[in-house]
């Protein structure tokens, strides 16, 4: 199958596919777009990750086959995200300058999320390059479940992805719920959407790790052995909801004697700051702020202890076009309790390797939460179903079914 594929691009233009998931707006898709790369040069594929350099421009070899190249578009250093639109142009230049340079002509482009579609659409047109286009998250689906106060996407962000469904020679999506959006909302051709979910990496992230990390872990963060961790993890901003999580915390304060610790796991979204601070004073308010842990964003090895000591792993977030936290936490042996909303109802199995909710009210959630924290034989039964799940979604998977995608169109 590859025989036909020797080299792709793959275009992050908002944040590098090299930074820590949880730290400003990286996430699941740098994640993804790492490991998938991997998997690819793994294949025979050499692949370029290509970014907006923050600081200096250079050429980072990642893995073999995989090389990292940071672009420079616009002024000097970071850009709010909301102006990165500005100098699409510039960085589709600066690709298309790349694209020159190389000794082997790309196969296709593969665009990561609308701002890289925005800027490398004219370029694949230019050059008679295929092109995939890969959202991650989609305006329509987040203004369709908006956190309160929070500001819809503009209308140029929905414009802008309707046409790149329509243009794309191929659209990836990561779950079926992002995929019925692309055809629904965005009114992409049904014929060009392929569903390929996201894997994970079950050697990293594995109930073994517990046995080492518990003590350490729990000396660091001042947690007492045998009491129970709740893990939230992710970008602290509005969408994730971790301030749900505080008030899961304190109801269950109330309703169970298992009296659990929250650890938040992630650090602030540019421009949510405010939002990030107004976690510490509603915890206060609520008075379990002395059973909150804020400790940023962590390592991958870091968050693979985390995910293995906890005890459950809440995901509140209002919508998530998959959810790989989720899976990350059953590949650990940790149950979820998750919002059944959007992909996460796929990442999620109700009843295997955790329980959706139906609501957003704190004491439905706690009652969720602690239905399991009090019945220890179905916490167990649940910790080994959960890693039986994230076993079947592996990143091999994920890079198999993604060249089978970029042969049809070579």
């Amino acid at each position: 199958m590859t025989d036909r594929l020797h080299r792709v691009a793959l275009v992050s233009m908002h944040t590098s596919p090299a930074a820590d998931a949880g730290s400003g707006d990286a996430g699941g898709m740098n994640v993804s777009l790492l490991a998938t790369a991997t998997q690819l040069a793994v294949r025979g594929v050499e692949v370029d990750l290509i970014t907006r350099a923050i600081g200096q421009t250079r050429v980072t070899q990642l893995a073999d086959g995989v090389q990292l190249h940071e672009l420079s578009a616009g002024p000097h250093g970071p850009i709010a995200k909301d102006r990165l639109s500005d100098v699409a142009d510039e960085f589709g230049e600066a690709v298309a300058q790349l694209t020159g340079r190389q000794k082997a002509r790309y196969d296709l482009i593969h665009a990561h999320y609308w701002l890289s579609g925005l800027a490398t659409l004219p370029v694949a047109l230019e050059l008679g390059l295929p092109f995939v286009q890969s959202f991650h998250t989609l305006a329509a689906m987040k203004n369709a479940s908006l956190a309160p106060g929070q500001a819809p996407e503009p209308e140029r962000r929905l414009l802008t992805e309707m046409y790149l469904a329509n243009q794309a020679s191929a659209v990836v999506a990561g779950s079926s719920a992002e995929a019925s959006a692309i055809i629904d909302a965005v009114r992409a051709p049904a014929d060009r959407v392929w569903v390929i979910p996201p894997g994970v990496d079950v050697d990293l992230f594995t109930p073994m790790r517990a046995d080492a990390a518990d003590s350490r872990l729990r000396s660091e963060l001042a947690i007492a052995p045998g009491r129970p961790i709740l893990a939230v993890v992710g970008r602290v901003q509005p969408l994730k909801d971790q301030e749900l999580a505080i008030r899961v915390l304190a109801e269950l304060h109330t309703l169970s004697g298992s009296a659990p610790v929250l650890v938040v796991a992630g650090e602030a979204t540019p421009g949510e700051d405010g939002y990030a601070s107004s976690l510490r004073s509603i915890a206060a308010e609520l008075g379990v702020l002395a059973e909150v842990r804020f400790v940023g964003t962590l390592s991958r090895e870091r968050l693979a202890d985390l995910l293995a000591v906890a005890t459950l792993t809440l995901v509140p977030s209002h919508s998530e076009t998959f959810g790989l936290v989720a899976l990350e936490s059953a590949a650990s042996g940790t149950p979820v309790i998750a919002f059944r909303a959007g992909g996460l109802v796929e990442s999620v199995s109700a009843g295997v390797s955790g329980l959706l909710v139906d609501s957003r009210d704190p004491r439905a959630w706690a009652q969720a939460t602690g239905s399991l924290l009090d019945d220890g034989a179905r916490l167990e039964r649940l910790s080994g179903l959960a890693r039986d799940y994230a076993e079947g979604f592996t990143w091999a998977a994920t890079a198999t079914a993604l060249t089978g995608v970029y042969a049809s169109l070579v």
